[in-house]
């Protein structure tokens, strides 16, 4: 997948303003970060991207083997998604194009690549207790991420800090209830 013409390597001072916003959902596997997405698109209208098709067939295939991803393993499927957030806040001449985005995100040095540059980038934290994420992850058809993997999630899970732009959302409630926090915290 490319997505040439993104200015991933911004170093001016000061980042230019938002014209536009992008919702990173991030969060372990389970955390709802998929079914989340759809349903608050559903009522904003806004472009997405599911970050799972973003990670190259070797990425895949080693998360289907059970071995976690290495951060050097992650590095290009986290510069495809800033890429991706580039091109939404050029959309339109530059006026930006809202987005959601899932990623995992787990790392704060992650999240630093993915709004490096590109100032329109907003966290949303999805959380839930270890026994909803393992109920999910049970159920899920069809996913290559095994639930034997949510362990080294958890543990390579940095929360975010008091100065990253994000805040956190309890994700164990009703979908339309979720849904509601995070327009509340978006301001809408």
């Amino acid at each position: 997948m490319s997505h040439a013409g993104a200015d991933l390597h911004r170093t001016d001072a000061e980042p230019l303003p938002a014209r536009s916003t992008t919702i990173v959902l991030m969060g372990v596997a389970g955390a709802g970060k998929t079914t989340v997405m759809a349903a608050l698109a559903e009522r904003v209208g806004w472009a997405t991207a599911e970050g799972d098709e973003f990670h190259s067939p070797e990425n895949v295939a080693r998360m289907q083997s059970g071995r976690p991803l290495t951060d050097d393993d992650r590095r290009p499927w986290l510069e495809e998604l800033a890429a991706w957030i580039g091109d939404r806040e050029a959309a339109y001449g530059g006026a930006g194009e809202n987005a959601i985005v899932t990623c995992s995100a787990l790392k704060r040095s992650y999240r630093d690549l993915l709004r490096q540059g590109h100032p329109s980038v907003r966290f949303i934290h999805l959380v839930a207790p270890v026994a909803t994420l393992d109920s999910r992850l049970a159920e899920r058809q069809g996913h290559y991420m095994p639930p034997a993997l949510l362990a080294s999630q958890l543990e390579t899970l940095e929360p975010l800090g008091t100065d990253e732009p994000g805040e956190v959302v309890q994700a164990d409630a009703a979908l339309p209830e979720v849904v509601d926090a995070i327009l509340r915290l978006l301001g809408s």
